[in-house]
């Protein structure tokens, strides 16, 4: 499983107040517990208004690269600032970019920057009309985003899609969905890999910990390759390493082991 630490996003408060002070040490902190807890990428999310994003997505990946070696994802609704940050080579390694869409020209702009690089890239199943509630259209969406990136030259096994997990509160199939969209999406195209932001699926409900931990768990028998989440977060974390074991992604549960051993699963620091 691909973590994409989720911690240093301007929608949180604590980071959004660092941010507006550039205060470097609240983000460096978050960039190193997220790499020690075991993320693969640090998410990269001003999240402010239009006209501060660019300054701040600057800022950010500063400080990241300071305190973490680990690749950024590059996250914001975007895609000409994408670009730029792409253009500008301002990450020194590569990483992701979150994220591109059937909306407008989003794909159109991120593919040729990144075609034949190690640069990986999120696809969102969306359009001009939004989120389709229906996973035969997110599929629909999915497979247009798959054709275009393999026409441009982007690696398919750098390409991940996210159909864009439903709230269980108000789209009771939401599970089942989420399993059909990853399974439609490996049918279509193997190497092509499926993501999530998980918690989205236990919006509004009490306990959300348990429905994340459980929806992680049919995700990863279904064969989900990445998740946006907090590694810091030690119920998931065990959850992920635990599912992998029992689905022989970890055969002989060797990660799981070593995983415990490290503390990072278990127990609660």
């Amino acid at each position: 499983m691909i973590i994409i630490g989720e911690k240093i996003n301007g929608a949180i408060p604590a980071v959004k107040a660092a941010i507006a002070s550039r205060d470097g040490e609240v983000i460096r902190q978050r960039a190193v517990m997220q790499a020690e807890a075991g993320a693969h990428y640090i998410d990269c999310a001003p999240s402010t208004a239009p006209s501060e994003e660019y300054d701040a997505m600057c800022w950010l990946i500063s400080c990241i690269q300071e305190a973490a070696d680990l690749p950024i994802c590059i996250d914001s609704p975007n895609a000409r600032l994408l670009a730029r940050v792409l253009e500008e080579g301002l990450c020194r390694r590569a990483g992701m970019v979150n994220s591109v869409n059937e909306e407008g020209d989003k794909c159109e702009t991120i593919f040729p920057l990144i075609a034949g690089t190690d640069w990986n890239v999120l696809g969102l199943t969306c359009d001009q009309d939004g989120i389709p509630a229906q996973p035969e259209k997110k599929l629909d969406i999915a497979k247009r985003i798959i054709d275009k990136a393999d026409r441009y030259g982007v690696k398919l096994e750098n390409l991940h899609i996210d159909p864009c997990v439903m709230a269980l509160s108000t789209m009771p199939s939401s599970m089942k969905d989420f399993e059909a969209c990853i399974e439609g999406i490996h049918a279509y195209a193997p190497q092509v890999k499926v993501t999530g932001a998980i918690s989205n699926i236990s919006f509004e409900m009490p306990a959300r910990k348990y429905i994340n931990a459980n929806c992680m768990a049919y995700a990863i028998r279904a064969g989900l390759d990445s998740a946006i989440l907090d590694p810091c977060n030690v119920d998931m974390m065990s959850t992920i390493y635990a599912c992998e074991a029992l689905c022989m992604a970890d055969r002989g549960g060797r990660k799981y082991n070593r995983a415990y051993r490290q503390g990072k699963i278990g127990v609660r620091k």
